[in-house]
């Protein structure tokens, strides 16, 4: 698993908020989450407005859009 994803959503997004309950419980298995919100930067609300929320690897850039499970987010990491 890599150590470090990003996931792209934004405050009051009831679908974020079920996502990162997805990833968070990863991070005790060592997987580094940064919460990113997607209203701070006009090219990522561009970029990510219609789709969030969305998980990244940081290593290989590859997105893992929603809807997905702790499984899926595991053979993604993979």
């Amino acid at each position: 698993m890599p150590s470090e994803c990003q996931l792209f959503g934004t405050l009051g997004c009831h679908l974020c908020e079920l996502a990162e309950a997805e990833v968070m419980p990863l991070v005790q298995h060592g997987l580094l989450v940064e919460l990113i919100d997607i209203v701070d930067s006009e090219a990522l609300v561009e970029a990510y407005g219609l789709r969030i929320p969305v998980l990244r690897r940081v290593d290989t850039g590859a997105e893992l859009d929603w809807p997905f499970d702790t499984e899926q987010i595991v053979a993604f990491l993979r």
